[in-house]
C-alpha cells in the first residue's frame, strides 16, 4: 500500500534537527558566555544595561547582566540558569560558571566535529567533573576566621564599585554575618542582613548598625526624638478603639449622650497606653495604626512611638532586641519587650530614619551604604550582597581555595594525568574539559592586557613545581602565590561552578532536536498559538549574536 507523506506537526511548526540543532545550541551557549566574559576579574569591565523605558543598570555583576539581559534564545536560557544557581548557592563565581560552560561547549564542538559521539562527550565531563571536585577537595585550606574571613571578602569585591572602600567594607560585612549566625544551628540566614541604600556621601561611610534601621518617623512631634537604654514593645495589634465588623449606626439624641461616647473611647485608648506603660515600655513599634488620642497619650508619658511598621522590620527587631510580638495589649508582659542601648531618630540624606542599635546580642543587624549616585550605590549593594554570600559559605564549610586562575590551573594538570587512565574517547573529552579549565586563567590575562599565553605558560611551570598556590595577579599580569597575596575564595564557589557549568554544557549537547512545541504551561498570544520564547528562527538572542 502506498501512502503519502504523514504530517504531525501544523503548518508553521518548526523543527532543527541533528547537527544543526547542536551547532544552534552551542553557539547560543557560547554567546551567552561572551557577553560576560569581559568582566571578570579586578580589571574587568562594566556593562551598561538599558531598557526600552530608558532605565539604565552599569554593573559588572554577572548574575546581574545575564538576567537583565533580553535573552530569547531557549538554549541561552539555561546556561542563565545555571548563573541563577551558582548565585542562589554560592552568591558568586557566576562569571566563571557561565566562562566554564561556554569553553566546555566550544571544546565539545571541536569533538563533535571530530566524530565523536555527543553521549560520549557528556560521560567524559561528567567524569571529569567528579575527579575536579575531588581534586578541589584535596586541595581546599582550612579557614581561619581571624583573618581569611575579610580576605574572602575582599576578593568577592575587587573588580566591582566597592573596591575603592573594600577593606571597610569587607570589615563591617565579616562582622554582619557572625552576627546573625545562630549558635544552636550552626546556621546562617542572610534574609536577618538588612541592607539599607543611601544616595549621598562616600562609599567609605557606609556603616553597619547593629541593630534595625526602621524607614519610619515617630507619630507624634512631641515624643522625644531618642531615648537610651531603651525598652521596646513590638505590637501586632491597633492601639485605636476597634470598629465593629458589621455596619452599624449610632442615634444620638442628647449632646450628652455624644460625650459620654467620646468619653468612652478616651477611656479605651487611656487603658491601651496604660497597659503599655505598666509593662515598663518606653518605645512602641506598632505594625497597625496608632490613634490621634493615643499619640497625645504616648507623649505624655515620654514613649516614642512608630507606626505602620513592616512586619519585616517587626520580626528583625525581635530578633535584635530579643523582644516578642505582641498581640494583645491585654497580655503585654515587661518579658516581652525587647532591649537596645539606644533608639533614635535620625536624618539620613534628608530622609527620616528609626535607628534601634547598641544591642547586647543582635541577631539581626543592618548595613547602611552610601554612594554619590543611585547607580554606584546600586552596584555598591550588588557587591556586598556577593561578599556576604561568600562569607557565609565560608564560614558553613570552613575550606577555601586561592584564586586567580590558581584551582583551575591545577586542575587542568591534575585532569590531563587522570585522562591518561581513562579509556575510550572519554579520554578525549576529560582532556577537552581539562583545556576548558584554563579558560579562567586565559580570561584574566586578557582583561588585565596582559599576554594569556605567556601567563598561561608561566602559570603552568609554576604549578609542575609543585607551586599549588601560583595564580596571575591581573593588576601587575605577574605570577604570585595567592594566599599570600590574600586573594581566597571558598572551596563551595569552585566546585558549584564547576557543577554547574558540566550540567549545562551536558543538557545542551544531549539535544539532538528542536521542535515547536504546544502550551507546555506558559500562555497563549492574542492569535491562541503558543509562545515559544523566541524560538522564531531559532537564532535570536537579542541583538548578542
Amino acid at each position: 500500500m502506498q501512502t503519502g507523506p504523514v504530517l504531525i506537526l501544523g503548518e508553521e511548526a518548526q523543527r532543527t534537527s541533528g547537527r544543526d540543532a547542536r551547532e544552534m545550541n552551542v553557539t547560543a551557549g557560547r554567546a551567552v558566555a561572551e557577553a560576560v566574559r569581559t568582566t571578570l576579574g579586578p580589571r574587568g569591565m562594566d556593562k551598561m544595561l538599558v531598557d526600552s523605558m530608558g532605565d539604565v543598570v552599569v554593573t559588572n555583576d554577572g548574575v546581574t547582566i545575564l538576567t537583565e539581559m533580553d535573552i530569547e534564545h531557549p538554549a541561552a536560557t539555561m546556561v542563565v540558569e545555571a548563573a541563577e544557581t551558582q548565585e542562589d548557592e554560592t552568591g558568586d563565581g557566576t562569571t566563571t560558571a557561565v566562562i566554564l560552560a561556554g569553553d566546555l561547549l566550544r571544546r565539545a564542538e571541536e569533538l563533535l566535529e571530530q566524530g565523536v559521539h555527543p553521549t560520549t562527550v557528556a560521560r567524559g565531563y561528567r567524569q571529569a567533573s567528579r575527579e575536579a571536585s575531588r581534586v578541589l577537595e584535596s586541595a581546599a585550606h582550612p579557614v581561619e576566621e581571624s583573618g581569611l574571613l575579610v580576605e574572602i571578602a575582599q576578593t568577592a569585591m575587587t573588580g566591582k564599585g566597592a573596591e575603592a572602600a573594600k577593606q571597610a567594607l569587607s570589615e563591617i560585612v565579616v562582622q554582619a554575618v557572625r552576627a546573625v549566625r545562630d549558635d544552636e544551628s550552626d546556621d546562617i540566614d542572610l534574609s536577618n542582613v538588612t541592607v539599607e541604600t543611601v544616595v549621598g556621601g562616600a562609599i567609605s561611610g557606609s556603616e553597619l548598625v547593629e541593630g534595625v534601621v526602621v524607614d519610619k518617623q515617630r507619630v507624634n512631634d512631641d515624643m522625644p526624638w531618642h531615648v537610651e537604654d531603651a525598652t521596646i514593645a513590638l505590637v501586632d495589634t491597633p492601639i485605636e478603639v476597634q470598629e465593629t465588623e458589621a455596619d452599624t449606626a449610632v442615634s444620638v439624641t442628647d449632646p450628652d449622650q455624644l460625650q459620654e461616647f467620646l468619653d468612652r473611647e478616651e477611656a479605651q485608648l487611656r487603658e491601651m497606653v496604660d497597659r503599655i506603660v505598666d509593662s515598663g515600655a518606653n518605645v512602641v513599634v506598632c505594625q497597625k495604626g496608632i490613634d490621634d488620642l493615643a499619640q497625645h497619650f504616648l507623649a505624655q508619658e515620654g514613649i516614642l512611638a512608630v507606626r505602620r511598621a513592616k512586619q519585616s522590620d517587626v520580626n528583625h527587631l525581635a530578633r535584635a532586641t530579643d523582644g516578642r510580638v505582641v498581640s494583645s495589649l491585654d497580655d503585654i508582659d515587661p518579658d516581652d519587650l525587647g532591649h537596645a542601648g539606644l533608639v533614635a531618630e535620625r536624618d539620613v540624606a534628608g530622609d527620616t530614619r528609626i535607628f534601634v542599635e547598641g544591642c547586647d546580642n543582635p541577631r539581626s543587624v543592618t548595613l547602611l551604604l552610601r554612594g554619590g549616585t543611585e547607580h554606584v550605590v546600586e552596584e555598591v549593594e550588588r557587591a556586598v550582597h556577593d561578599s556576604l554570600g561568600v562569607v557565609r559559605v565560608a564560614l558553613l564549610d570552613g575550606r577555601v581555595l586561592p584564586g586567580g586562575g590558581a584551582p583551575e590551573t591545577a586542575l587542568a594538570l591534575a585532569l590531563r594525568e587522570y585522562a591518561d587512565g581513562v579509556g575510550g574517547r572519554e579520554q578525549l573529552a576529560v582532556e577537552a574539559f581539562a583545556d576548558a579549565m584554563e579558560a579562567i586563567p586565559r580570561t584574566l590575562a586578557e582583561n588585565a592586557g596582559v599576554s594569556p599565553v605567556d601567563g598561561i605558560t608561566e602559570l603552568r611551570s609554576r604549578h609542575d613545581a609543585g607551586e599549588e598556590s601560583a595564580g596571575m595577579n591581573a593588576e601587575t599580569g605577574d605570577v604570585v602565590d595567592m594566599l599570600d597575596a590574600g586573594v581566597v575564595e571558598p572551596l563551595r564557589v569552585k566546585t558549584q561552578a564547576i557543577q554547574s557549568a558540566t550540567d549545562v554544557a551536558e543538557l545542551l549537547l544531549r539535544i539532538d532536536d528542536v521542535i515547536s512545541a504546544g502550551d507546555l504551561g506558559g500562555s497563549e498570544d492574542e492569535a491562541g498559538a503558543p509562545e515559544m520564547g523566541g524560538m522564531g528562527g531559532m537564532g535570536g538572542m537579542g541583538g548578542m549574536m
